[in-house]
């Protein structure tokens, strides 16, 4: 995944960058999909779900896991992955916090003018 992106944002945003990057592909949100609540999938079982070749399915796994979406669980010489959905969820709070202090930013700005983005950083940056 290319994060050259990323550089110059702080870490939490960047962390949320790399999630959404992330779920940018189809093939790695039913990858996703497959996952119940609790539940490890084994490599071979993810493998043999997609129509994908192993090395095509293992990349996706990597992409998945750097974004901290998949946790790797190694038992001897079998590999499988849970879902980290703490992390999924960490990344929407994210956007939908910024989202709703925008709104909110730019529905009390009496002249139209958008003051969102300066108001939040004024907002995260007193929280600190």
């Amino acid at each position: 995944m290319n994060t050259q992106y990323l550089n110059g944002l702080p870490a939490e945003w960047a962390a949320t960058a790399e999630v959404f990057a992330a779920l940018g592909d189809g093939t790695r949100q039913t990858i996703l999909l497959l996952f119940e609540p609790g539940e490890a999938i084994a490599l071979k079982t993810l493998v043999d779900s997609l129509p994908l070749s192993r090395s095509a399915t293992v990349h996706h796994l990597k992409a998945l896991e750097q974004a901290g979406l998949l946790v790797p669980l190694k038992h001897g010489r079998s590999l499988s992955y849970t879902l980290n959905a703490a992390r999924l969820v960490e990344a929407l709070d994210r956007v939908k916090d910024y989202a709703a202090a925008y709104l909110t930013a730019t529905d009390v700005k009496a002249d139209g003018q958008d003051a969102g983005p300066a108001r939040i950083r004024r907002a995260e940056d007193a929280q600190r």
